[in-house]
């Protein structure tokens, strides 16, 4: 294409030019984001692998102490040590590729030469920065370097032994194609160091290296599982050993049975167990095991949840779950535990535990206020109320008198419903079919039943001034029966002065009965 002679016109295409290029060299944060997340899944996965292939030479060195293993093992262990040093030179300069990068993006530092971190705990650099890549592969021959040692890697790992298939090998040097099919200029070297790190963002070429440890860390473990796989499967390999004791109880009586089961527990420092304690994931120690500390609270019996996943000898997964009961005692000898809530209701059995240390002999329990009883033996009562107000119980171990107050309330009132429905916008066709108003208590821990003893019902259908009104004296809908035969969309229904009973056998008015408004 031809400049045109005219200035202005000369000017204006060059700056077109400049805001294309500028444009191209905009990386988003999408873009961004996906590499980092792409790198970090390339990083544990090379952890992963690494720790694999630790299991493995553990493996190797126990077979080359077996009597019946060794001879094998004094063959392929060698050459699986052998595949572990290539890995390891080129993994290490690779590393030190990542480190150049960083460097030549403006990594943040503070005035001792130390790395800044980011918010996320990351080193600081400019992540979309272009020309790192472009200098250190292309200008400073890091890249023909690389792809050489890649070569030489390749080759040296085949030549391990004749088995390796060439063809599944992790590591190849094949070039990228342009969109037409075609090498971009037929020099290998050239075009692969292009293809990857030309103009590349940083966090990208980061990326590209991490992949190609991976590929590294892959051929790794190939080659070793296969030497390992000539002389005989996997051991997992016991290095630690920690006591396990445990009692039966935690809190006991004086003539009461302990028991205390104890045993020897080994661990494998490369195949780390995952243990959950209360659903919250625990970290192992340096032994192996894991622990976790914290402050009891309330009182009475209760229990702790562990499970842990591990990984078997035989190198398959398994789960374990177990429960640790205690119990949390109350100062002054005794406790007091509502099963149910923190108050007592009127009309219904209100279960309690009690707790003592003396035994059941040497205690004694006794009630007052809300019109209370107790019943019952040993730990496990029922309480009864009759009156609002405040109840105090009592219990006396070992000459030493303890109060615990609580609450007396009524039941909450409940929900008035026709059908499925506690008011609002109701199908007619739905509305019509009903035959009852009921009282349903909801979101409450006891069995209580309510009945409706008497309401008064409002009906009025679209167009229709007059309101009709229907008293009922129990809960059916019978003699309104006539009448809800004529409600159709648009009809608004209202009940008011709801009559219940509840368990404690007193009348009591519903406050806001429920309206329904017919579609």
């Amino acid at each position: 294409m031809s400049l045109p002679r005219e200035p202005r016109q000369k000017m204006i295409n060059i700056m077109y030019l400049v805001l294309t290029a500028i444009l191209a060299l905009n990386v988003s944060a999408e873009v961004i984001n996906a590499f980092k997340t792409v790198d970090k899944s390339l990083t544990d996965s090379n952890s992963n692998i690494e720790k694999g292939n630790i299991t493995i030479f553990e493996s190797l060195a126990e077979k080359l102490s077996n009597n019946e293993t060794k001879e094998k093992a004094a063959i392929w262990a060698p050459k699986a040590e052998q595949a572990k040093q290539y890995s390891d030179v080129l993994y290490q300069y690779i590393d030190n590729l990542k480190k150049q990068v960083k460097l030549q993006s403006d990594i943040k530092k503070d005035k001792n030469g130390i790395f800044i971190l980011d918010k996320d705990g990351n080193e600081d650099f400019k992540l979309d920065y272009l020309e790192a890549s472009t200098r250190i592969f292309e200008k400073e021959g890091e890249g023909a370097k690389l792809y050489k040692m890649l070569t030489d890697y390749r080759t040296s790992m085949l030549a391990i032994d004749s088995s390796v298939n060439p063809i599944t090998f992790p590591v190849n040097l094949n070039v990228p194609t342009t969109r037409s099919g075609n090498a971009r200029t037929g020099n290998p070297v050239v075009d692969w160091t292009a293809s990857y790190f030309h103009m590349t963002p940083a966090v990208a070429a980061l990326t590209m290296l991490s992949k190609i440890q991976n590929n590294i860390k892959n051929a790794e473990n190939q080659v070793v599982t296969y030497c390992h796989s000539q002389i005989g499967a996997v051991k997992l390999i016991f290095n630690k050993f920690q006591p396990i004791a445990s009692g039966s109880s935690t809190y006991l009586m004086p003539g009461e049975e302990m028991v205390v089961t104890a045993g020897v527990g080994a661990f494998n420092d490369a195949a780390k167990p995952i243990i959950s304690i209360n659903g919250s994931q625990t970290a192992l120690n340096e032994n192996g095991v894991a622990e976790k500390k914290f402050n009891v609270s309330g009182g009475g019996n209760q229990k702790i949840h562990v499970s842990i996943s591990y990984t078997k000898p035989d190198g398959t997964k398994d789960n374990l779950e177990k429960d640790i009961e205690y119990t949390v005692g109350t100062p002054g000898g005794a406790a007091v535990m509502l099963d149910k809530m923190n108050v007592f209701y009127i009309g219904v059995d209100n279960p309690i535990t009690i707790g003592s240390p003396t035994g059941w002999d040497k205690t004694t329990v006794s009630i007052s206020g809300g019109g209370a009883t107790i019943s019952g033996a040993g730990s496990q009562r029922v309480v009864k109320v009759t009156s609002i107000g405040d109840c105090n119980i009592s219990v006396t171990a070992n000459g030493k008198s303890t109060p615990f107050p609580f609450r007396v309330k009524r039941i909450p009132d409940p929900i008035i419903k026709v059908g499925p429905s506690g008011g609002g916008k109701m199908q007619a066709v739905n509305f019509r079919s009903q035959q009852f108003v009921r009282a349903d208590l909801e979101n409450f821990d006891f069995l209580a039943k309510f009945n409706v003893t008497g309401a008064t019902v409002y009906f009025t259908n679209p167009g229709d001034r007059n309101v009709k009104q229907i008293s009922l004296t129990s809960g059916s809908l019978a003699p309104a029966a006539d009448f809800m035969k004529t409600l159709v969309p648009g009809s608004t229904v209202i009940f008011d002065n709801i009559r219940v009973v509840g368990p404690d056998g007193q009348p009591r008015t519903i406050q806001n009965p429920p309206g329904f408004s017919l579609f």
